[in-house]
């Protein structure tokens, strides 16, 4: 049984996270991987999706260091037929904040400062009723939480969900427009060109041309949607 989603994000706060630094410009790429997705909807180390990972790789209550885990934690995704594309706007603006701080040591012997001039930057963030859109593929029904937070500052999104009934899986040459990640297509499908968008953890792709791959054709309205079938998180 396959189960596919239609799910959209609209922001009520602003969005921010360094999807690339420019001198002093960080820039937010109007795009989520779906990595930080599967964090944000819960849906990792999850009792309520089956996700658990074992003890020394929780992410619930305490991470003991800064070291991404994605294998260890979106492997029980797999295991449960769980999949989430990476989402791309479907309406968006952005903003510049310019951010200032300065070097104040109160606890350490006074010194003469050479120059008195504050440090600073500026980031391009993502501006609250931008709204965003993904898919959630799964092998059984899911229900997601309706708030969630993304970013840096955690900022306060709203979850809408679609279920997608009238889908048809085929094999031929097709064309997909939605971001995805390269990793998790590349080992089930030829990709024969594509459009990169850079940005870590593993640059995202899309207006993807695929030669001869099981695929979903998914009719919403007048609208056919195409994504690839067989998706999975892989990492090497």
């Amino acid at each position: 049984m396959t189960v596919i989603y239609r799910c959209s994000i609209e922001l009520h706060d602003s969005l921010y996270y360094a999807t690339r630094e420019i001198g002093r410009l960080y820039e937010t790429e109007p795009i989520l991987h779906n990595y930080a997705l599967c964090y944000a909807l819960g849906l990792v180390d999850s009792d309520r999706y089956s996700t658990t990972v074992a003890e020394e790789h929780s992410y619930r209550y305490f991470c003991p260091e800064q070291v991404p885990k994605y294998a260890e934690h979106l492997t029980a995704l797999n295991q449960q037929g769980i999949y989430v594309t990476p989402a791309r706007s479907i309406h968006h603006t952005s903003f510049l904040n310019t951010w200032k701080y300065a070097n104040n040591n109160y606890h350490v012997e006074m010194e003469k400062t050479q120059k008195n001039i504050p440090s600073f930057g500026r980031a391009k963030e993502i501006a609250p009723e931008s709204i965003f859109e993904f898919f959630l593929i799964s092998t059984h029904p899911l229900s997601l939480a309706k708030w969630i937070r993304l970013g840096k500052w955690m900022s306060k999104a709203e979850v809408r969900i679609e279920e997608l009934t009238d889908f048809d899986r085929t094999t031929k040459d097709f064309i997909c427009k939605y971001p995805l990640n390269p990793l998790d297509v590349m080992f089930t499908h030829q990709v024969i060109s594509y459009d990169t968008l850079n940005m870590p953890p593993v640059s995202l792709i899309r207006n993807v041309r695929f030669l001869s791959g099981q695929h979903y054709r998914i009719r919403d309205g007048q609208e056919t949607i195409v994504l690839p079938a067989n998706m999975e998180y892989r990492f090497s």
